[in-house]
């Protein structure tokens, strides 16, 4: 019943009249008609026959035909739809920062990896966008290019770690290396989601330059900037092993702050967990593929089945009450 709509669903309240005759049929009929109810008189015998065991059958027929009569009388239809849907995709690029400072643990169990499980769990809900990583610190490189192939894209931005290219802050050549993948894209939105703790320092292009660069291509930046208020913990290794020392960290917020106005994007502060989670789902929300559709709806009338069901039930128990069930007069 779940596939068919019913136009006029007010006659299921008639059902109730044949679950009463029912009722009525098994606890009071037999104190008023004939004890000898068959044309033979095997019935008396002490045996049970299968004669006796079907003889409430035509009975069922009929009350079965009557709610089917009901079910004909709501005018049930069936639905068939079609669907034409454009989707027209955004194209990210998430440049990380992956510089030593990330490996402090003011985020649980360290920046890196916090950034990491976020970042990934926002890639499983952008099933409509194709979705690039650069990772950068005094270098900057792309991990992933820009992929509908998020299981490929998630497996190698598993394995970034920190260390894998020479240390440092390079912000602007992870700007850089990320607008130069996007630059050629067709999209209707292009963005790039930039990651970092620290202060430029390394790198022959400057994050302004690289936000230029960006805002020329339509590119929009959504920065981030990484690393609580005051001092977080960063470990050491020593000859006892890892020791946890306070260090201060240092965010050029201004710097950011700048290449998302000029970009057209916003940055945030992630303090916490929470914070940079929260961050994430803001983004999720700003930007969001454009999904146009056209339904159709065609529907066709099925009481026809029902009544020819109901039909055929109530010939097939007047042919058994008139020759298998036949009373004696």
């Amino acid at each position: 019943m779940n596939n068919y709509n019913f136009i006029n669903p007010e006659f299921f309240y008639l059902l109730v009249i044949p679950l009463l005759y029912l009722i009525w049929y098994f606890y009071k009929r037999p104190n008023i008609t004939s004890q000898i109810v068959f044309s033979s008189t095997d019935s008396l015998s002490n045996s049970t026959t299968l004669r006796t065991r079907l003889r409430h059958i035509p009975i069922i027929f009929k009350t079965l035909a009557a709610c089917l009569l009901i079910i004909a009388l709501a005018r049930p239809q069936s639905s068939t739809n079609w669907e034409e849907s454009t989707i027209e995709g955004i194209d990210i690029v998430l440049s990380m920062d992956i510089s030593g400072s990330m490996l402090a643990e003011d985020l649980k169990p360290n920046r890196l990896e916090a950034s990491k499980n976020v970042a990934m769990d926002f890639i499983s809900k952008r099933i409509n966008d194709r979705i690039g990583l650069v990772i950068f610190s005094g270098e900057s490189f792309t991990q992933c290019p820009l992929t509908t192939d998020h299981n490929v894209l998630t497996n190698l931005f598993k394995d970034v770690k920190s260390g894998m290219v020479e240390d440092g802050t390079a912000i602007g050549m992870g700007l850089a290396t990320a607008v130069n993948r996007l630059k050629d894209s067709d999209a209707i939105s292009k963005v790039i989601i930039l990651l970092t703790d620290g202060v430029n320092n390394k790198g022959v292009v400057a994050p302004f330059t690289a936000a230029e660069i960006a805002k020329k291509f339509g590119i929009r930046v959504y920065t981030i900037g990484v690393g609580t208020e005051g001092f977080a913990p960063y470990p050491f290794q020593t000859p006892l092993g890892v020791k946890y020392q306070d260090v201060e960290v240092q965010i050029d917020e201004k710097t950011l702050q700048d290449i998302a106005t000029v970009t057209d994007g916003k940055y945030f502060r992630a303090t916490n967990n929470s914070k940079l989670k929260a961050i994430y789902k803001d983004i999720d929300a700003l930007e969001k593929s454009k999904i146009e559709v056209t339904e159709f709806h065609k529907r066709s009338e099925e009481f026809l089945s029902f009544a020819l069901a109901a039909f055929i039930l109530i010939f097939s128990g007047f042919l058994l009450k008139i020759t298998y069930f036949k009373q004696i007069p």
